[in-house]
């Protein structure tokens, strides 16, 4: 067995895993390509470049990226302590100088005795079978994850498992949702119940068990939400990214320019449905699909979007049923590589199929900075455990080791009731309508009280989180 740990990636994920190892007096070997070879996003050559918003999102506790970041510096997350370090005012929210945030990282990944920065792309002059072989490895690629790497991620994991673009449609809180309006429901199995009365039908679908949570539009509420959606303002793509989005699927906000009824023969269709409060078909419905186990939180079918995320908030508000709606998540369409890790990670992010490799940060489908760095601490302290367990054996159990390698007991496996335990079991947790996820307190279990004060329930969720994680310190 190899006497280091191998890290592929020099990005958020990549140098907190770097950092966790090494403090554990492990030797680190971290392949990073800058700067020998840039992505088309990145043009700093330090390490932990930041390339879009400064934000790390909000400190508050009552936030999901707030609890998130409150655990990760109780675990002493070296990238979270430089973000603290390197904070601009930017009122509730933890802003970085970016500049200075990649230099401080880099400083201290360097200076580390433990840790040796190669600058080389692995898929070309070495391979990812070659490092993983009789070692271990942490996959800590981002978004735009190299074509060669991509190429050997995909020989690693099967061509299905792996997309080159994220198009994921806003999520929102079921209990957010107002159910005056919305209504559950299958299509066509309404119109087989016109014999009930109006009210016995509308109790019937509420407590049925259906996959949709349907919202019905008249015109004039439909016509508005067209008008709206075509005139608001849209995030500006890299070139790189317009081809291959544009190829797969369509905004719905270009979809809507196309006609005014273009939308209503083709996402908002109204065929198969009765609206319960008037027992006439709607002249538009969007749809809403569960998209976790518990059913708590629900995308809008169809409505991937280029919107920036406040008119998304404002005019996605504007369907009858989303007038408070909670956004868990807002659509995006962007290069996004990430593989399909509900079929192929354990909640240590360790790979189910080879379990010397473990895969961090976005290419997990955990989406966000402070979720990439949370990603990281987590596949490190596991493959540190892993590390350490195997160095003990005996030479006769060391011949055994092999990618078919059994789960270890000493695998530290988060509670889901904490925000980075709740992020591991959403990604590795089967899926078949998988897509990327920031923190959000839509994946925690649910409260065993229903409390409507969306800000104490927030509370709660929060200090009984950090009850769990002190229970597992």
């Amino acid at each position: 067995m190899k006497d280091y740990i191998t890290v592929i990636g020099g990005g958020l994920a990549g140098t907190e895993a770097a950092y966790q190892i090494a403090k554990n007096k492990i030797k680190v070997k971290l392949y990073e390509m800058k700067p020998n070879k840039y992505t088309p996003a990145h043009t700093n050559k330090n390490l932990a470049e930041i390339v879009c918003s400064n934000s790390f999102k909000s400190n508050l506790h009552t936030n999901a990226c707030g609890l998130l970041k409150e655990e990760l510096r109780s675990l002493d997350s070296l990238l979270i302590k430089i973000a603290d370090e390197t904070a601009v005012p930017a009122g509730q929210a933890l802003a970085v100088d970016r500049e200075l945030f990649s230099k401080k990282v880099t400083e201290e990944i360097e200076k580390n005795p433990y840790i040796e920065i190669i600058n080389k792309e692995v898929g070309d002059e070495i391979s990812l079978e070659d490092l993983s072989k009789d070692g271990i490895v942490i996959i800590a690629t981002g978004p735009l994850t190299s074509e060669k790497l991509s190429k050997e991620i995909i020989n690693l994991t099967g061509e299905n498992n792996l997309a080159f673009y994220d198009a994921a449609a806003p999520i929102v809180t079921k209990d957010s949702i107002n159910f005056d309006i919305a209504f559950l429901g299958n299509r066509y199995e309404q119109e087989k119940q016109k014999e009930e009365s109006i009210e016995a039908w509308k109790e019937r679908l509420k407590q049925q068990e259906a996959s949709y949570i349907n919202l019905p539009m008249n015109q004039e509420e439909y016509e508005a939400f067209v008008k709206e959606l075509i005139s608001a303002e849209v995030v500006t793509l890299h070139d790189f990214e317009k081809r291959e989005i544009f190829e797969g699927c369509m905004p719905i906000e270009i979809m809507a320019k196309r006609g005014i009824d273009t939308l209503r023969y083709g996402p908002l269709k109204p065929v198969g449905f009765d609206d319960p409060r008037y027992g006439k078909r709607p002249y538009a419905v969007v749809q809403l699909r569960q998209d976790d186990c518990n059913g708590t939180i629900y995308n809008i079918v169809g409505f991937q979007t280029n919107l920036k995320f406040g008119e998304q908030k404002r005019v996605f508000s504007l369907i009858p049923g989303l007038e408070n709606a909670e956004f868990v998540k807002y659509g995006v369409m962007h290069r996004n590589t990430y593989i399909n890790s509900t079929k192929l990670l354990d909640e240590t992010y360790n790979f189910k199929e080879n379990k010397n490799i473990y895969f961090a940060g976005q290419i997990t489908g955990v989406e966000g900075y402070v979720e990439s760095i949370s990603s990281g601490l987590v596949s490190a302290i596991n493959a540190v455990k892993m590390y350490e367990a195997i160095k003990k054996e005996t030479t006769e159990e060391k011949i055994v080791f092999s990618k078919k390698r059994e789960t270890m007991e000493e695998k530290v496996v988060f509670s889901e009731y904490t925000m980075i335990g709740a992020l591991a079991k959403y990604i590795s947790t089967p899926n078949d309508k998988f897509q990327p996820m920031n923190a959000n307190f839509g994946i925690l279990p649910e409260l065993g009280e229903k409390i409507k004060d969306k800000k104490l329930k927030y509370q709660k969720l929060a200090d009984r989180a950090e009850e769990y994680l002190k229970g597992e310190k």
